[in-house]
């Protein structure tokens, strides 16, 4: 019998060879591949009858959509409240389909984002991995309710998340947060802490609400060196949302024109902000950030009002003829 043996150069690479950032992307990579087929055949499905065609969703507009927001996502603005904003003052998208939308076209440029960071940015692997799990985790459960929620709950959801998100940006706007520490990983209560928190941000992610500033505000309270902020947010929210943007395409709850418009107008905006601007001076953007937001949340808390008040006016009985 012959034998031979395999020159070293051509062995096939070890597990114990790997470390946890490479598992990590090689767990990325798998998730994303799955995530395009689950997309794929979500799309080829039939539209359910209660999504009508939008006049107002322009292709250009789904488009433009796409590329200014990630183009900020990628330098730490975040997506989720900006796209609300736009979403709703153009009438692009119906309240109630926001929610999945975001998931769904925001998914892919947000994995090439954290293909990017999580390479470039040291951070501990053990906070780093453990922090996305728990996004994931978050997300998975959030997502399962959401789907299933009425219109006028998901407006109510919004504007709320959205206020917060508001909050968090004044106060780092003002200074009033901390500036962070030094540090590239945690441990012990500390880790604790955090984890916990980006559970609660994945849950609140299939709301509307990004995971991209509160993480900043978790990572600085924490004692972390505040770059680091940028693996673990881009990492939570590359497999977060394909988990969650499963379930919304499950429960055919998103608007596929917006999906799509986000997706291929994202993915080059991510690519030119990560690897040819790299940098912007960014606080007037962040005021003006605020103040859409802002607006954008008063009117999703007063469309809630007032879809409340018709439904009671609707199920008041009308008195009965005079005898």
């Amino acid at each position: 019998m012959l034998s031979f043996r395999v020159p070293t150069s051509f062995r096939i690479l070890r597990m114990s060879h790997l470390d946890a950032r490479d598992i990590l992307f090689l767990a990325l990579g798998a998730t994303t591949i799955a995530y395009i087929a689950i997309l794929v055949a979500g799309l080829r499905r039939p539209a359910p009858p209660s999504e009508p065609p939008n006049p107002h969703a322009k292709s250009w507009a789904l488009l433009a959509t796409g590329f200014v927001t990630n183009f900020f996502d990628t330098l730490g603005i975040g997506s989720y409240a900006t796209t609300t904003s736009i979403f709703r003052q153009w009438r692009l998208v119906r309240d109630e389909r926001i929610p999945g939308t975001l998931n769904v076209g925001h998914t892919l440029p947000t994995i090439v984002q954290a293909f990017i960071y999580t390479r470039l940015v040291p951070v501990d692997s053990r906070t780093l991995i453990l922090m996305i799990l728990a996004a994931v985790l978050g997300a998975w459960l959030g997502a399962g309710v959401v789907a299933r929620w009425p219109r006028r709950r998901i407006q109510i959801g919004m504007g709320v998340v959205l206020m917060a998100f508001a909050v968090i940006q004044i106060s780092k706007q003002l200074g009033i947060t901390p500036a962070g520490g030094s540090l590239l990983g945690l441990a012990g209560s500390k880790l604790a802490f955090a984890v916990t928190a980006n559970f609660a941000l994945g849950a609140l992610m299939t709301i509307g609400i990004g995971l991209y500033a509160p993480c900043m505000l978790i990572i600085s309270l924490s004692g972390m060196n505040p770059t680091t902020a940028f693996p673990i947010m881009m990492g939570s929210c590359a497999f977060l949302m394909p988990i969650a943007s499963a379930r919304f395409i499950r429960a055919s709850c998103f608007d596929r024109r917006a999906s799509l418009g986000l997706l291929a107008g994202g993915i080059p905006a991510v690519l030119i902000a990560a690897f040819i601007v790299k940098a912007l001076p960014l606080y007037t953007v962040q005021w003006l950030v605020v103040v859409v937001v802002v607006y954008t949340a008063g009117n999703l808390l007063r469309s809630a009002y007032r879809e409340r008040a018709r439904a009671a006016v609707a199920a008041t009985p009308e008195p009965e003829a005079a005898a």
